[in-house]
């Protein structure tokens, strides 16, 4: 059996929509175009990029929600469009966000609903329930309904969903959206633990540090295009030659930004909020030479400025700006 358990070959997605009073205007959205990659078995592969970069549209694929337009891909050998019922029974789907449970019925009993709909067995369907229970900490709460769980507690069944009849492919779409930080903690590491127990993950993510930790490759997705598929390391090569200034203070909005961005020798400029307060990260070419005409065009409130080492967020940022 090979070793390629998800491949991709020149996917195409178009959307197709009408518009207009009788609805003869025709309009047409390239959501994916001609992306390959291939996902060896047991390994965690990355999908990241910005909204509307095709990420979901592409694991909508390789899952047989949506037809390609163009190209083809395979999931254990099979085809995603010749052999979608083969394609199901390997794969599960964890997606984020709240969507996808019956929340009037208890954990366990939603789980019970699933596994019939995967064709597990009676002898083993309730032993099953269990062990996934016990895999994602959920066994203390399997009996409570659903609208009485956590945010937390809610994604864990989520990903008990996905696992209940034991596939040997999970596709895993922002998992972590929304979760507070100790929640994304324990489902990253739910995450790992699957790995570790052999099975093979694709994952789509906005979160820089949780594909730097858990993704052996990663592929950056922008308009609908593969720009970049290394390492993590290997991405951060794209800016090695980068240092990384940071400003953290209040009041740091798009006229600040706008400044520093315009000074030569700039390369790229984003800010996060970081508590109650404002991070802006400003790549530049070299720092001693750059930060006294950073800190000069700095209108707001500055509480620290530092200089860092690049990351994979900078290295993403650098790619989905288009300068790869």
């Amino acid at each position: 059996m090979s070793d390629k358990v998800i491949e991709a070959k020149d996917l195409v997605r178009i959307y197709r929509s009408s518009t207009g009073l009788l609805r003869k205007k025709k309009k047409e959205t390239l959501a994916v175009n001609k992306v390959s990659f291939s996902v060896d078995r047991g390994e965690l592969f990355g999908v990241l990029g910005p909204n509307g970069a095709g990420k979901t549209t592409t694991i909508k694929m390789l899952t047989t929600l949506l037809t390609p337009t163009k190209g083809s891909a395979t999931v254990m050998g099979f085809d995603v469009v010749k052999d979608p019922v083969e394609v199901r029974k390997r794969i599960g789907l964890i997606l984020g966000g709240e969507r996808g449970l019956y929340y009037r019925v208890t954990g366990r009993q939603n789980l019970k609903y699933f596994a019939d709909l995967y064709g597990v067995s009676l002898q083993t369907r309730d032993r099953r329930i269990q062990e996934v229970l016990d895999m994602v900490g959920l066994a203390d709460k399997a009996d409570s309904k659903v609208e009485d769980y956590s945010r937390g507690m809610k994604q864990k069944l989520h990903i008990a969903k996905g696992i209940v009849h034991d596939p040997e492919v999970l596709f895993m779409d922002e998992p972590t959206i929304g979760l507070d930080p100790q929640a994304s903690r324990e489902t990253r590491k739910l995450t790992q633990s699957l790995i570790d127990h052999g099975k093979t993950i694709l994952l789509t993510t906005h979160y820089m540090f949780e594909a730097d930790e858990l993704c052996r490759r990663i592929a950056v997705i922008n308009n609908g295009r593969i720009v970049a598929m290394d390492t993590p390391h290997g991405l951060k090569g794209f800016v090695k030659d980068t240092a990384v200034i940071e400003v953290e203070g209040f009041g740091i909005d798009d006229s600040v930004m706008n400044k520093v961005r315009g000074l030569e020798g700039v390369r790229t400029v984003s800010a996060t909020m970081n508590e109650s307060k404002q991070v802006m990260r400003v790549q530049v070419c070299d720092a001693g030479e750059m930060l006294s005409p950073v800190t000069r065009v700095l209108d707001c409130k500055v509480l620290d400025v530092r200089v860092k080492e690049p990351t994979l967020e900078d290295a993403y940022l650098w790619l989905v700006e288009g300068h790869a």
